[in-house]
């Protein structure tokens, strides 16, 4: 299975333990539910519907979904981060184009 319809099944599970689902969580904002259930899979992206079904686990939707979230701003100073400058060669410039 799927890494992330294991966890779409861990969050299904956590919604019944707090006395929830993602139809309630469909309902509530006025979505289908199919609609909730493609987020919570990941093959689709709603902040809306991460943040309602986080809400209802009583976390934020970054601790609930990490990989989606994680924001990573490459390192000016790391040559790898910026590898060409404008032109598309050398080393990279201090000016970012």
């Amino acid at each position: 299975m799927r890494a992330a319809l294991v966890h779409h099944e861990r969050i299904k599970m956590r919604l019944r333990l707090v006395g929830s689902s993602l139809s309630e969580v469909a309902r509530e904002l006025g979505v289908r539910p199919t609609t909730v259930t493609s987020v919570s899979q990941g093959y689709r992206r709603s902040r809306r519907i991460e943040a309602a079904i986080a809400a209802k686990l009583g976390k934020s939707a970054e601790s609930v979904w990490p990989d989606r979230y994680s924001i990573s701003v490459p390192d000016p100073s790391d040559d790898r981060a910026f590898p060409f400058d404008c032109r598309g060669g050398g080393p990279t410039s201090p000016v970012y184009c």
